[in-house]
């Protein structure tokens, strides 16, 4: 059976939950009803819509209304981090498998997931794996609240932050993903804190000014990764299109509108931007807009380029906290299992 997204109940906001059971000559509290049990409940089944009369479940079930988000695979780290694959074929339409992955990450205080928002990604920067793989296009918003959701499951803890940093750039699916943010926040669902939720962007200036004119209140990041404006462009595709003296100038109005730090993310490369010249661009940089920068050691070799040594990062990082900069090393869980930042692109997959 083809199912199309206006038929599907998850990944509605509350809204468009109302237009749809109306469609179908239902009361408006059913839509509420039907949200709960989706974003609190985490209801797999129709028959979990307990509130519903049965034929209302029956029409809901023949619609399709309820689809899976299957998991094809998981790896465990000893460090507790997991590795979750899952076929994001879209809504049953007759193509090849895609798949997508969606990481666990655990510490003292927080469990987060780390999700996808696109097969594949429409990037290309070359320190990252996704960026080799071929993008076959934009999650639907329930394919993305549903990889929280499945986790969730399967792991039997509550979530504590969510973060859009796996497979894909964000702003290029930006309807969905905002979507699926606000769904994630929303009171009736997980009713997670804005300030618990965390976007990404490799730096697409038009999504970010839309993200600060519609006051969004959750957290945005930037993958800066260079500090020099003519050489970012040489391992961040993104930059020849919207470039870093830009990108700055939005990231500052962004701190000056919403009165907010920005983070931007930084994966140290020795020999490419890990130099002297490079930590003080950095400094110059962190000098000029509200911000805090998590430091993450390179994990691939796509390049032939190699993961720094302790000596190095030290170094590097000393240099920034000597200029009374946020800085955080934020490491590699999950490397073991190529779960960490930049390693994401389906490795041994089944597929």
């Amino acid at each position: 059976m083809i199912v199309t997204e206006e038929q599907v109940l998850k990944g509605k906001s509350l809204s468009e939950l109302e237009r749809f059971f109306e469609a179908l000559g239902q009361p408006r509290f059913r839509a509420s009803q039907a949200f709960r049990r989706i974003n609190r409940h985490l209801a797999q089944s129709l028959d979990e819509f307990t509130e519903f009369p049965k034929a209302l479940r029956a029409t809901l079930a023949d619609q399709g209304a309820l689809p899976e988000l299957p998991v094809v695979k998981s790896v465990l780290s000893e460090d507790g981090t997991e590795r979750f694959v899952f076929d994001a074929g879209h809504l049953g339409r007759s193509e090849a498998v895609r798949e997508i992955e969606a990481v666990w990450l655990v510490s003292p205080r927080r469990r987060t997931v780390c999700i996808s928002s696109q097969v594949g990604c429409t990037l290309n920067c070359r320190f990252c794996a996704t960026g080799t793989m071929v993008y076959r296009g934009n999650l639907e918003t329930w394919q993305i609240v549903d990889q929280v959701y499945e986790l969730i499951r399967r792991k039997g803890e509550a979530v504590t932050n969510v973060v859009f940093m796996g497979m894909g750039e964000p702003f290029h699916n930006y309807e969905n993903v905002i979507r699926a943010a606000h769904i994630l926040h929303h009171p009736e669902g997980l009713n997670l804190g804005a300030r618990h939720i965390t976007i990404s962007t490799a730096g697409v200036i038009p999504s970010i000014e839309r993200f600060i004119k519609d006051r969004e209140p959750f957290n945005l990041a930037i993958s800066l990764n260079h500090a020099n404006a003519a050489e970012r462009g040489a391992i961040m595709d993104v930059d020849r299109k919207y470039p870093l003296d830009k990108l700055l100038e939005v990231a500052r109005r962004y701190t000056r509108t919403l009165d907010r730090k920005i983070t931007f993310e930084y994966v140290m490369i020795p020999d490419v931007n890990m130099g002297p010249e490079n930590a003080a661009r950095l400094v110059k940089i962190g000098r000029s807009v509200r911000c805090k920068i998590n430091l993450i050691p390179l994990n691939t070799n796509l390049q032939g380029w190699r993961r720094p040594t302790a000596a190095e990062i030290e170094e590097f990082q000393s240099t920034l906290l000597d200029a009374d900069l946020p800085v955080f090393n934020r490491g590699s869980p999950g490397k073991d299992i190529d779960a960490a930042c930049g390693m994401l692109a389906l490795a041994g997959a089944t597929t």
